[in-house]
């Protein structure tokens, strides 16, 4: 039980700093007319594929 809890909790984490930095993101494009740089959509990346991984791990 406490590792379904863990794993939740890790989760919801991820989830909250994602949905940070594309909020941040998506602000500098429509309020700032400033395109994102590659090597911040490519840690975007890599923090949804933790995320995946980590959802899809049993």
């Amino acid at each position: 039980m406490t590792d379904i809890r863990q794993k939740k909790e890790t989760v919801k984490m991820h989830l909250k700093d994602l949905r940070q930095n594309l909020k941040k993101m998506h602000l500098e494009v429509t309020e700032e007319l400033i395109l994102p740089q590659p090597d911040d959509i490519k840690k975007l990346m890599s923090k949804m594929d933790t995320l995946l991984n980590i959802i899809e791990s049993n």
